[in-house]
């Protein structure tokens, strides 16, 4: 009986041992951090939304808060300095820039795997091919969706000077008013209010047609918490690519949790948003390699084109620029879209 009495106290023990970390880990405080977005809230950002509602980033052990963006913020310099931890930057070109510049940011990850603008004309317009914008009026955003536009140009041999370039306002009412030639637009977005008022009585031209593709939407941090905190790089990862993929997979609850934070978006113009915006996620090696991959062979062309025009002072490595360890630390599971 005394034997047995022990053996069970024994177990006992070696059980409550065993489930220590665990009510341990469990009791942790979690890690605040932050995620600056780009832009204003909408469907654009719903993973990151959808991840934050239904506790993901808890699971990980992630305390987030995430502030949208403006037409006066630049996330490269939120980051840089430490006032958000995380940030969904403009671009590839954006983070190069910054880089080039001197800040200490790194990508962790890119979200749009091909260029997500494209330029339209009305299909009534004589502006055929990309020649035919000799002479017109283009505008355009001088935030990275210009550079796309040289290119597309100096790829069809136009001189850009024989182009009327101008910057191109948030609304596309320019445009469908008839108070431009050329717009800029992203499918995600713009695209949307463009057929909305005009259908497909429109041309447009994209940059994977003219060989040129600028990955976009990069997720970025500072290189302190990419060296210090490798860890929460990885929890903030999963959380995130766990938040698409369950947001694509229940679009119009993701929408819900969207415009419960932002209740005056056009509902139509969000359940549109978050479908364009997960194909250029699931887009060239987002859809084999997972989700947020990091493509080497697209970023070294937009390196070199963006260094050809002056974007860049000097060669950006682009490995130490964009670090996909994070990423490759996490299963195949993990990152499937």
């Amino acid at each position: 009986m005394k034997t047995r009495h022990f053996l069970r106290t024994v177990a006992a023990a070696v059980a409550l041992a065993a489930l220590a970390p665990l009510a341990q880990a469990q009791t942790k405080e979690p890690v605040k951090a932050s995620l600056r977005l780009k832009w204003l809230t909408q469907t654009q950002f719903a993973g990151f939304y959808y991840a934050q509602a239904k506790g993901y980033y808890k699971d990980e052990g992630i305390d987030l808060t995430i502030n949208p963006g403006g037409p006066n913020l630049l996330t490269e310099n939120l980051v840089a300095t430490g006032a958000d931890t995380f940030g969904l930057s403009g671009g590839s070109d954006s983070v190069m820039a910054g880089v080039d510049k001197g800040l200490p940011i790194v990508s962790i990850g890119v979200a749009h795997q091909i260029t997500p603008f494209v330029f339209v004309t009305k299909a009534d317009s004589p502006i055929k091919t990309l020649k035919d914008f000799e002479g017109k009026k283009v505008t355009t955003w001088f935030t990275g969706a210009n550079y796309v536009l040289f290119g597309m140009l100096g790829q069809a041999g136009i001189d850009r000077t024989k182009v009327d370039i101008q910057p191109q306002q948030v609304s596309m009412t320019p445009f469908i008013n008839g108070d431009t030639d050329v717009a800029t637009a992203t499918v995600y977005n713009e695209m949307w209010v463009v057929k909305d008022k005009l259908g497909d009585k429109i041309r447009t031209f994209r940059a994977e047609d003219s060989g040129i593709t600028f990955p976009r939407d990069t997720l970025i941090v500072s290189k302190d918490t990419a060296q210090k905190n490798p860890e929460l790089v990885k929890a903030f990862l999963r959380a995130s690519i766990k938040g698409w993929r369950e947001a694509a997979a229940n679009p119009k609850e993701a929408v819900d949790i969207v415009m419960k934070v932002a209740p005056t978006l056009n509902r139509a113009q969000q359940e549109s948003m978050l479908t364009e915006a997960y194909k250029l996620m699931t887009a060239g090696k987002g859809k084999t390699e997972g989700l947020f991959t990091i493509d080497p062979t697209a970023l070294k062309s937009a390196h070199d084109f963006l260094l050809a025009n002056k974007v860049l002072t000097k060669p950006v490595d682009v490995a130490v620029a964009f670090d996909d360890s994070f990423l490759k630390s996490l299963t195949a599971e993990q990152r499937k879209p």
